[in-house]
């Protein structure tokens, strides 16, 4: 088992990650009768993507001998209705000031956009990625 989600009421869970130990709340957003004081569950996943590209960037990033520290990232889910969906999410990744070559970005690019939750998603939900180097 990985998770545990127990409902608090009032449109809560409580997500506890059951190896470590570690809790997140979950509510439901202001726009779907929500409080909106903690992540949706559509924000999860728009944020797993964000989380994953950044993972997978640093695993790549240590096999080549370097350091992506202080990147960051922007993330920003699009919702549709009927049914209610997410229709897009857009990563904005901003890398620190260094001496990437060319190589080096198309790899970290790459090994982005071929992350396993990029890999799990809807096709139909569009991923804009956009790397500011």
């Amino acid at each position: 088992m990985t998770s545990k989600v127990i409902y608090e009421g009032n449109l809560r869970t409580r997500l506890t990650h059951l190896h470590s130990g570690n809790e997140i709340l979950n509510d439901a957003p202001l726009d779907n009768n929500g409080l909106a004081q903690a992540f949706s569950p559509t924000d999860l996943v728009a944020t797993a993507l964000g989380s994953c590209m950044m993972t997978v960037m640093g695993i790549k990033a240590r096999a080549m001998n370097f350091d992506i520290t202080g990147t960051e990232m922007e993330v920003t889910k699009t919702m549709a209705s009927e049914p209610r969906r997410i229709s897009g999410i857009e990563v904005v990744i901003k890398f620190p000031k260094n001496n990437f070559t060319d190589k080096d970005k198309t790899i970290l690019e790459n090994t982005a956009r071929n992350c396993p939750v990029a890999k799990s998603v809807h096709p139909d939900i569009n991923q804009e990625i956009k790397f500011m180097w």
